[in-house]
């Protein structure tokens, strides 16, 4: 079942080919999910969204805490412009869109919060250590870089990603980490990590890892 919230969010799209795409991707992020994700973002203060596409899950933190402001950063800007749209067809300006490069983000300019929703995954292997280098260093000692992916097992889960992936974005390539790789990752950029393991009915291995920058 949808929030009136993410009805309204869905609605705010020009685009049918878009609004199907939402409904969809929202039914696979459930309200649960991004309630239980959203938990362990700030109500105030800076979050930053990379990799944020249609702008989906900003719009959706941004409508819940009006005095949380969240910058998404997504490097197709077709869908910086969408997200745009939306957000202004809501009337929520606590949010921002830039057209950007996750693997060029420097760490410029200090956040409270950021997050990767099923993103990861499509970042070139090689590129995420430096990037979560850079999102340390955009965040406080204790703040918190969230981190929703999937695991490599079990393997039928893994696959059924894989296929669903491809369904929606063949030409992009794909690398799923395994949790102890993408954990031992986030170590090493300077974070200490929690996995918190997201139940779900559907055969995804989801795994949300809660990691908070070190002093």
């Amino acid at each position: 079942m949808h929030s009136a919230t993410v009805r309204k969010i869905i609605r705010a799209y020009d685009d049918p080919i878009v609004r199907a795409y939402c409904w969809a991707r929202f039914g696979i992020l459930r309200q649960r999910f991004l309630d239980e994700i959203g938990q362990y973002l700030p109500a105030e203060g800076p979050v930053l969204d990379i990799g944020c596409g249609f702008g989906l899950f900003s719009l959706y933190y941004a409508a819940s805490a009006p005095g949380r402001f969240v910058r998404g950063l997504d490097v197709n800007g077709g869908r910086i412009a969408l997200a745009r749209r939306a957000a202004a067809r809501l009337g929520l300006d606590n949010v921002a869109y830039e057209e950007g490069d996750a693997r060029d983000f420097k760490g410029d300019g200090e956040m409270g919060a950021a997050y990767m929703l099923d993103i990861v995954h499509h970042v070139p292997p090689a590129s995420v250590p430096p990037l979560l280098r850079a999102l340390r260093r955009a965040l406080p000692a204790g703040g918190r870089l969230l981190v929703k992916d999937v695991d490599t097992r079990p393997a039928p889960k893994r696959w059924f990603t894989w296929l669903l992936d491809k369904a929606m974005a063949p030409a992009v390539p794909v690398h799923y980490w395994s949790a102890d790789a993408l954990a031992g990752a986030l170590e090493g950029a300077g974070f200490v990590v929690r996995r918190h393991l997201m139940v779900d009915w559907l055969p995804y291995p989801h795994v949300l890892y809660v990691c908070e920058a070190r002093g």
